[in-house]
């Protein structure tokens, strides 16, 4: 199976625009080959935690119509994705969450970044579960950028059976997680693991893509450099 990270530039705070521009990355790791593909932290809406907290119609529904596209865009070309965003939950706060899409663009799981890092504790809930789900018969584990710094939740998904972790990240430039975050999770859990980070200048820092694979070795198979677009692996 080939999988994907995808990185671009998000419009701050334009949900349609964004969604816009990750339907048609979809529809790019299609072409490669990637059955599955996944998106930088926040990709809705940037990483703009101030007009997050402003504007509470920057928060999505599981269902939320402004989805459509994104998921019309996997049932055309069978391909899954995993879409992070501000996504309300019964508390009334929203999480930091990955909702993943199937290939028939309906929803497989979510899961809500259980690590805060910042302000983020100011905006939003954390989670309190793994997210695991399976596509082909193969098992993936979720994470959320500070998430990967915890190696306990790698831990956790290989001992559940995943072949490979997904990390939805915004990662400035200079971020030591590209050197020793990412590539020590491979290696000491035995999986390969896949980053999808932000590209442009945000509430973060100044982000430059880097998207890339590890794996179970430790050893980077693939990086997407820092222009927009999809990095593509295909798993042994």
């Amino acid at each position: 199976m080939k999988i994907a990270a995808a990185q671009f530039e998000p419009v701050p705070g334009d949900v349609e625009a964004n969604v816009r521009t990750m339907a048609e990355l979809v529809r790019t790791a299609a072409g490669q080959g990637a059955r599955l593909v996944v998106f930088p932290e926040l990709s809705t809406t940037g990483y703009f935690l101030s007009l997050l907290a402003r504007d509470p119609a920057l928060t999505l529904d599981e269902d939320d119509a402004r989805l459509a596209p994104l998921r019309e865009a996997c049932r055309e070309v069978a391909t899954a994705a995993v879409v992070n965003a501000a996504v309300r939950t019964a508390s009334g706060r929203p999480a930091v969450t990955s909702l993943v899409f199937g290939p028939d663009g309906e929803l497989l799981t979510r899961y809500d970044k259980q690590h805060l890092h910042g302000a983020e504790g100011d905006v939003f809930v954390a989670g309190g579960r793994d997210g695991h789900f399976a596509l082909d018969g193969v098992g993936f584990a979720l994470a959320v950028c500070y998430d990967n710094r915890f190696p306990e939740i790698a831990a956790r998904a290989r001992a559940a059976g995943a072949t490979a972790y997904l990390a939805s990240s915004v990662l400035e430039i200079g971020n030591d997680s590209f050197d020793s975050v990412y590539p020590v999770r491979a290696r000491d859990n035995g999986l390969y693991v896949l980053l999808a980070n932000a590209l442009g200048t945000n509430e973060g820092g100044a982000c430059a893509g880097a998207s890339g694979v590890w794996s179970p070795e430790g050893a980077l198979l693939a990086t997407a450099g820092a222009t927009q677009g999809c990095v593509t692996i295909d798993l042994a």
